[in-house]
């Protein structure tokens, strides 16, 4: 699988992880790879750059989580930490390069490439677009976004009383795609570790 033009990556990872304990998940082993790390590699497999959105103190673990990774990263610092994830994804998008970027949350080490493919097509000449879950929950934190257009919306939305991912929609063109459109997407890819419980889970399937 080759990049794709204009697309470059965010992964957001700027989160405090209270639910899965005192540790940073975005740097927990997944069978012996740093979550992180597997996030990196497969979204790097669609991107030409990926950009990483956390807080200052994660910096230093982020980094040797990706050492010794190629992909050509660079960080992007939430100026007032947990905000939440649209203000990461503002952040992260803040600080793309290319029109559109491909963005997944750190907790999701099954992501398939496959899917920002297919997303990619859809958003193309929109404000991005977004699956719809069969339960109707929308997945906005493994999704394509027009980076400039997206990030000015989430500057705007932060500062409404609505502070939903979905809030910043109401003045884009973001495209939804249903679930059931997808050809070929694994069905693991919108899986989240929360808990260590997870982290375990996503572990045996690996073995």
């Amino acid at each position: 699988m080759t990049s794709i033009d204009s697309l470059e990556g965010v992964v957001l990872a700027g989160g405090y992880s209270t639910r899965f304990g005192e540790a940073d998940k975005a740097v927990a082993e997944l069978a012996g790879t740093p979550m992180i790390r597997r996030v990196v590699d497969r979204l790097a497999t669609v991107t030409d750059a990926v950009v990483i959105n956390c807080r200052d103190e994660q910096r230093e673990a982020i980094r040797d989580a990706l050492s010794g990774s190629d992909v050509d990263r660079r960080y992007a610092i939430d100026p007032v930490p947990d905000r939440g994830p649209l203000a990461g994804i503002g952040v992260g998008l803040e600080a793309v390069d290319r029109e559109y970027a491909a963005v997944v949350a750190c907790d999701m080490p099954f992501v398939d490439p496959a899917l920002f493919e297919q997303l990619y097509e859809r958003a193309r000449g929109h404000d991005g677009a977004v699956v719809r879950l069969e339960d109707g929950w929308y997945q906005t934190t493994q999704a394509i976004y027009r980076a400039d257009r997206m990030a000015h919306a989430c500057t705007e939305t932060l500062e409404s009383d609505d502070t939903r991912i979905l809030a910043a929609f109401d003045t884009l063109d973001v495209i939804t795609v249903e679930e059931a459109e997808l050809e070929d997407v694994s069905e693991t890819t919108f899986e989240s570790v929360d808990t260590p419980d997870d982290l375990q889970a996503a572990a045996r399937r690996l073995e």
